[in-house]
């Protein structure tokens, strides 16, 4: 059965402050850690062996998931003493696989929100005869990821990272964060140094002659690396317009955790979760929101498309909008947070002290 890498060792700094205290991975999404979903999403594929390549706050996941037995998985974990990039974290658990070298491995990103037909580019790795093959997607803007130009038979003839100018856009296919390794070729990485799959080593193997298959899969696919991404994905998820096994509950407008408590008259829409022992106060609005564990939204407050951190505190009155609150920081009532605006984990804005937007 094909074995798997989840790479988790991310900082999650385009994140923060949801991150300060939680990897990226963990950061609840449609009421579970987000790397819930893509470890129940993988064992429905078939995966039975993952080991997780972890840095930044490492010691989270064990404790969480411990050996994978209560998803029907067998989970190991390997921890990097120093940052080592995508290639530098595949190459560092190698010895944790049990491959033999003709084999595939399959390879996620831990930031994915993906319905990646798995199985299929399992097959398509094995029947193209490829070393490495790639989950890719199409996207209208793809200035901010690395394009994969293929030929007619979907053999990648290019790796362009990140293009600005109009000449640079060859293709709206991107390097979607999936991908299945031949064994061999993990054990080819150089050890015990940084190395980038997307700037080392896939231009490396497509200079060498290696073969490089693309396969465009364009069902859902979001890249959750920002707040307002984060939120969005967990909604979906909710709204069932993301694909997951591991969503607790049925899909619709909101999810409500137990020992969540919501007063008969809030409103909760557009894929809202409200997180374990939190509390919607009467009259409170929250649209395509993710409030954490034990956070409260008192009395009449309005939240738009926010995440609210745990054991944080929306005063009442209050009106959120694209705002992203820190665990338990507390807003006081009649404020006004608009266009992105971040609050750090534990700060304290007054009653009535703030009418923001970041695009003022």
């Amino acid at each position: 059965m094909t074995e798997a890498i989840l790479l988790v060792g991310g900082k999650g700094t385009r994140l923060r402050p949801l991150t300060v205290h939680t990897p990226k991975p963990m950061v609840p999404a449609a009421g579970v850690p987000f790397l819930t979903h893509q470890l129940a999403r993988a064992r429905a594929a078939g995966v039975e062996h993952i080991v997780l390549a972890t840095s930044y706050l490492a010691e989270v996941f064990e404790p969480h998931f411990g050996d994978g037995s209560d998803l029907g998985l067998h989970l190991e974990y390997v921890t990097e003493e120093e940052p080592l990039g995508t290639g530098g974290a595949i190459r560092n658990v190698a010895s944790r696989l049990h491959s033999a070298p003709g084999d595939p491995v399959l390879i996620f990103n831990g930031d994915i929100l993906t319905g990646l037909d798995i199985p299929a580019l399992v097959d398509t790795h094995r029947t193209s005869g490829a070393d490495v093959s790639l989950h890719l997607s199409r996207v209208e803007d793809p200035r901010a990821y690395g394009l994969v130009p293929t030929d007619g038979s979907g053999r990648v003839t290019a790796f362009l990272e990140k293009p600005q100018t109009p000449e640079e856009i060859v293709t709206d296919q991107i390097n979607a964060g999936a991908y299945v390794f031949n064994r061999s070729v993990i054990d080819s990485i150089p050890a015990d140094r940084p190395v980038s799959v997307e700037r080392e080593t896939f231009p490396g193997l497509l200079a060498d002659g290696a073969h490089l298959q693309g396969m465009v899969d364009s069902t859902y696919w979001l890249d959750l690396g920002t707040p307002q991404a984060f939120v969005r994905g967990s909604a979906d998820l909710v709204l069932g317009r993301a694909p997951s096994p591991a969503v607790p509950g049925r899909c619709g407008e909101h999810l409500v955790m137990d020992t969540a408590q919501v007063a008969v008259d809030a409103k909760l829409t557009g894929g809202t979760v409200a997180g374990p022992g939190s509390r919607i106060g009467a009259g409170a609005r929250v649209e395509g929101s993710t409030v954490l564990r034990d956070a409260v939204i008192e009395e009449g407050a309005v939240v738009r498309s926010s995440l609210i951190g745990a054991g944080a505190r929306i005063g009442a009155r209050t009106v959120l909008d694209g705002a992203v609150i820190g665990d338990g920081a507390v807003i006081g009532a009649d404020n006004e947070l608009r266009g992105g605006i971040r609050v750090w984990c534990d700060a304290h804005l007054p009653d009535g002290s703030v009418r923001f937007s970041s695009d003022q």
